[in-house]
């Protein structure tokens, strides 16, 4: 098998075949390509197909072309058009920057020691872009399985298998969040530079926005799951009524008689408009309204000629700034302060000073915004206690 001995016969060679590569590429998802119609593309020259067969850019099964999966995947990679789901990428990536960590601090040679801090800033940007592009993709797939699946159990089956990746996905940018803020945080503070810190703020950026794009996914596919069953169960339920009629005891087996006789639903009746009378001060403070008076009167040709009301000045004391100052509770700096302290979380809260006066029943919902926060860093106990019959779990710093 032959291979491309440099980059300028590569590119030379997909910029020479351009058409046949494009017009074979758009029909990746049907049958594979006929090898009259490649021909056409290449004046008739099938020395200029075999080139590329040589060289694993085509494969060809019979009188049928493909192109070869490492070139399909680099197509659909660069043009944002794959439908794969690559979790392993990920993993790997982040196994990838573990390793060159433990190189840069094992290596005492300061040149080598910054190809490995290199490493590591190219596979964090890496990272997040492949983060992204699989929430992207995981995304695309749900809407296009819930959309054009016919079968219900193949679609049920695939929504789950959809569901399983972004738990997945969702494990995986929680071992990313924490490889940049714990795990390694010697590493981060030995080896940061300028352009490691824009690395890791962009790196948190995409995660973020990975985080809440995988919640709103997760409220989707259980939307779509439920219509799969609703939709289901009307199925069989219609089946079940057409088997009683042909069987011809559907009005014996069933009370479809009464159920019809109360249901006085009129399903194929248009739904009544009831018009409302707008109120003139609508009509002359709305935008949208005034652009549908002029429509209406452009068409009517009434030949008066519209003008809006000019509002009256507006008085020197609304135009006056004034501040409003309020004093926020910081949760991490209460966070930094129980863990610094021995005792459990309800009675540190209980005692704290803060800036402000804060009622119990507020400190109670403090109490549960820094177990919901950090749980992580907390040790919540089995054991609980009552104070002003409020009953609360004992938690302690790990």
């Amino acid at each position: 098998m032959n291979t491309f001995s440099n980059i300028k016969e590569l590119v030379s060679a997909l910029n020479r075949e351009h058409k046949l590569l494009t017009e074979m590429f758009k029909m990746r998802k049907s049958a594979s390509y006929k090898y009259e119609y490649a021909l056409d593309l290449v004046e008739n020259d099938g020395n200029r197909i075999q080139y590329l067969i040589n060289r694993s850019v085509l494969r060809q099964n019979g009188s049928t072309l493909e192109i070869d999966d490492e070139f399909l995947q680099f197509f659909e990679l660069v043009l944002d058009a794959n439908e794969e789901i690559n979790i392993s990428y990920i993993n790997e990536n982040l196994e990838k920057v573990k390793q060159n960590i433990d190189y840069y601090f094992n290596e005492p040679n300061e040149q080598r020691k910054y190809d490995y801090l290199r490493t590591v800033k190219n596979t964090l940007r890496k990272l997040g872009a492949i983060t992204l592009r699989n929430v992207v993709d995981l995304k695309r797939n749900i809407d296009n399985t819930f959309k054009n699946e016919p079968n219900y159990k193949i679609k049920r089956a695939k929504l789950l298998n959809l569901d399983k990746k972004r738990k997945d996905i969702t494990k995986l940018i929680t071992q990313s969040e924490k490889l940049i803020s714990i795990d390694e945080v010697t590493f981060f503070y030995t080896a940061l530079d300028e352009e490691l810190k824009r690395v890791i703020v962009q790196l948190k950026i995409q995660l973020g926005k990975c985080t809440h794009n995988l919640i709103e996914i997760e409220r989707q596919i259980i939307d779509f799951l439920n219509q799969i069953q609703f939709q289901s169960n009307v199925i069989e339920k219609l089946r079940l009524i057409k088997y009683l009629k042909d069987q011809f005891i559907l009005e014996t087996a069933t009370d479809i008689k009464a159920i019809l006789a109360a249901n006085d639903s009129v399903i194929f009746e248009p739904n009544p408009a009831y018009p409302l009378k707008l109120s003139l001060e609508y009509l002359q403070a709305d935008e949208e309204a005034f652009a549908s008076i002029i429509k209406i009167a452009k068409r009517v040709k009434a030949g008066i000629n519209l003008k809006r009301p000019v509002a009256e000045k507006i008085s020197s004391e609304y135009l006056e700034t004034q501040i409003e100052e309020e004093i926020q509770i910081n949760l991490e700096e209460v966070k930094n302060g129980f863990v610094a302290s021995s005792y459990n979380l309800f009675d540190f809260i209980m005692n704290y000073n803060f800036a402000k006066e804060v009622s119990f029943e507020d400190r109670v919902t403090i109490y549960c915004q820094l177990i919901s926060q950090y749980e992580n860093i907390f040790n919540i106990t089995d054991k609980f206690e009552v104070k002003k019959e409020i009953e609360f779990a004992m938690v302690y710093p790990k």
